[in-house]
This record gives C-alpha cells, sequence and structure tokens, in this order.
C-alpha cells in the first residue's frame, strides 16, 4: 500500500527533483527549442507568405495569359478577315480583268471576222465581174462575128446617144 499512500519525504523528494529537472531543461533545452520552435515558426510563415506571393503571381500571369489569348484571336480574326478581303478583292479584280481581256478579244475576232468577210465579198465581187466581162466579151464575139452585125449595132448606138 505504499504506492497508493505515499509518505511526505517521497513527495519532497520528487517535488525537488521535478524541480532541479524543469530548472536543468529550463536552463540548457528551452532556449534552443524555442530557438527552434520559432525559427521554424518564422520558416513556415515565410513560406506561405511565398506561397501566397506565388499564387497572387499565377493568378496574373493567369489573367495575362487570358488578356494575350484574347488579343491573339482578335488579332488572328481581324488577319482572316483581311485575308478574305483581299481574297475576295483579288478574285473580283481577276474576274473583271479577264472579262475585259475576253471582250477585248471578241472585238478584234469580230473586227477580223468582218474585215475577213469584206475582203471576201471583194474578192467574189471582183470574180463576178471578171467572169462578167468574160462572158459579155464571149457573148460579143459570137454576137458580133459579121460585118452587118457590127454596123447595126454602131448605128444603133448613135441614134440613142445624148448629144448636147
Amino acid at each position: 500500500m505504499d504506492l497508493i499512500t505515499p509518505d511526505f519525504g517521497l513527495i519532497f523528494w520528487q517535488i525537488i527533483i521535478l524541480l532541479a529537472v524543469l530548472w536543468i531543461l529550463k536552463r540548457f533545452a528551452w532556449k534552443p527549442i524555442l530557438k527552434t520552435i520559432k525559427a521554424r515558426e518564422n520558416f513556415i510563415e515565410q513560406a506561405l507568405t511565398a506561397a501566397q506571393k506565388a499564387k497572387k503571381e499565377v493568378e496574373q500571369l493567369h489573367v495575362t495569359n487570358a488578356k494575350l489569348l484574347e488579343e491573339a484571336k482578335t488579332e488572328r480574326d481581324a488577319l482572316l478577315k483581311d485575308a478574305l478581303a483581299t481574297k475576295n478583292s483579288l478574285l473580283a479584280a481577276a474576274k473583271k480583268e479577264t472579262q475585259q481581256l475576253t471582250e477585248k478579244m471578241m472585238e478584234k475576232a469580230k473586227a477580223a471576222i468582218e474585215h475577213e468577210k469584206q475582203m471576201a465579198i471583194m474578192t467574189l465581187k471582183n470574180q463576178i465581174a471578171e467572169l462578167s466581162t468574160q462572158i459579155a466579151e464571149r457573148f460579143m464575139q459570137k454576137a458580133l462575128e459579121k460585118q452587118a452585125d457590127q454596123e447595126a449595132l454602131v448605128d444603133k448606138l448613135i441614134e440613142t446617144a445624148d448629144w448636147r
């Protein structure tokens, strides 16, 4: 039963030993332990501050990236719009130039056809005139083979001539 009901001397010596251990701990251990805890606390606080700062920087980077992405999209859309407008204007200009070239070629072809037609008509008229002259010459030779026929033709021409 000695353990359940301790003596006054035992309690006294345990208190003295406890106080001595506390004094030794305070003298040699508490300051380094508190210093280490304080350093750890400062390190954790700095790490939290750095983490918050990094988080803010990341948020700013996200905002900046979003702005840059939006600007890039806007610029891309503008470039595509300009490219489309340029393409359409080039196509329209090429179409107009092709149409003008086609019209000029058609006019030249029509002029060439008309010229060839006039040349063919003129050649045909010349050939007809030459053939008519040859036919008339042969007809006249046959009709005027006799001397009397020739004299009759000359007399008829003289009578019908207008001598004013």
